[in-house]
């Protein structure tokens, strides 16, 4: 399976710091860049959402992990610099883009936070040590959440002057409720795993050796259900918010009604 994506896009994804392994219906996404503590940069972000649009369909389960001490520090700062990053376009060159232009450049980096949430996978973040601003945004775009014992969520955009704007807000709004959603973005807090778990913000804390072993768990658990009942529930949980009770009953019956004759064959 690995050999359906070409060596060439494969090297070019390790280079802006993201590796793709996969391994029969489970794909691993690490990030690979623990020297610079795996800063988020324009390229990185291409390199996920390639990754994204490469997965093979026989993919079921898609574990995102970082190597280092740090799941992720958030954006490179030098995009907040007059010099920016090489070959990428910096905030100071946004903020003079049109209007359609700037719209059309923040929508190409959420690309990467998006695709995590499709309902053909269930996505699951191991996250370590600061996973701070983009960084706690890309794990919030995972369904589920692994962390190690030191791990230290900060949505630092605000106390920057922005927003938080990688389609962070809906999931983070929906796992802790707004008023604490408010609370954390708006003073840049940090948020340790005691208090991740407690507010449903992570599914489960591990020691940090035991990180990838409970992740890996957690991707296994998963596979042992059939597919098209997890995508199933997924699609029911994820619609749930926005129907009312009637509503999500008749979503409930069509789903079941399609699980029963896929399973008796008609």
């Amino acid at each position: 399976m690995t050999d359906r994506i070409p060596d060439a896009d494969r090297t070019a994804w390790e280079q802006a710091g993201v590796r793709l392994d996969l391994d029969g219906e489970r794909a691993v996404v690490t990030l690979c860049d623990p020297k610079r503590r795996n800063a988020q940069t324009p390229a990185m972000w291409r390199a996920l959402a390639a990754v994204g649009r490469a997965l093979p369909g026989t993919v079921r389960v898609a574990v995102l992990r970082a190597e280092g001490s740090s799941f992720s520090a958030g954006l490179d700062r030098a995009m907040f610099t007059p010099e920016g990053i090489p070959g990428e376009t910096g905030f100071l060159q946004l903020a003079a883009a049109t209007d359609a232009d700037l719209d059309a450049a923040i929508a190409s980096y959420q690309e990467a936070f998006t695709w995590w949430r499709r309902n053909d996978l269930v996505t699951i973040a191991a996250v370590q040590g600061h996973a701070v601003g983009a960084g706690f945004q890309l794990a919030l775009a995972c369904d589920l959440r692994v962390v190690a014992e030191d791990v230290q969520f900060a949505m630092k955009e605000t106390s920057l002057g922005l927003v938080p704007d990688l389609a962070g807000t809906k999931p983070l709004t929906e796992l802790v409720g707004y008023a604490r959603a408010l609370e954390i973005c708006a003073t840049g807090r940090r948020v340790g795993a005691d208090e991740a778990v407690a507010i449903g913000l992570a599914n489960l804390a591990v020691p940090a050796e035991d990180l990838d072993a409970a992740a890996n768990d957690l991707a296994a658990a998963l596979l042992a259900a059939p597919r098209a009942a997890v995508t199933e529930t997924k699609a029911l949980l994820r619609g749930a918010a926005g129907r009312d009770f009637e509503a999500q009953r008749a979503a409930e019956r069509e789903a079941q009604a399609r699980r029963i004759r896929d399973l008796a064959g008609r």
